[in-house]
């Protein structure tokens, strides 16, 4: 059995967020100027796909779509981009300056190098 203890030093992040399809070409551009998208001698790069978001706001909400008191159900695109953790707060300004919505919900996941791995 090996006991090996694996030290991980969190490199990159992939920042993901969703919003009305309209919107995502403004969002992918603030986030990759602001230093995301950056996979080797490539920059810009991301995924988009499209999903369903479903929110209820309440009466002090100020929707960008969608009806107070209901839940509304939008048509949206969920974009992905690579970052390294160093640039990760300035791209999530970005995106929340170029974000339609109030409160986006912004998924931070932490990634893993494939070097830690043995073959």
């Amino acid at each position: 059995m090996n006991n090996k203890k694996l030290t991980i030093n969190i490199e990159k992040v992939k920042i993901s967020v969703a919003a009305p399809s309209e919107n995502i070409a403004e969002i992918r551009n603030a986030m990759c100027e602001a230093g995301a998208g950056i996979i080797g001698d490539y920059d810009c790069c991301s995924n988009s796909y499209k999903v369903a978001g479903t929110f209820r706001p309440n009466e002090k909400a100020n929707p960008y779509v969608g009806d107070k008191n209901q839940l509304n159900f939008v048509d949206e695109e969920k974009l992905e981009v690579v970052c390294d953790i160093n640039k990760a707060k300035s791209v999530i300004s970005a995106l929340r300056k170029a974000h339609p919505y109030e409160e986006p919900a912004t998924e931070i996941t932490p990634l893993l190098d494939e070097n830690l791995f043995e073959s």
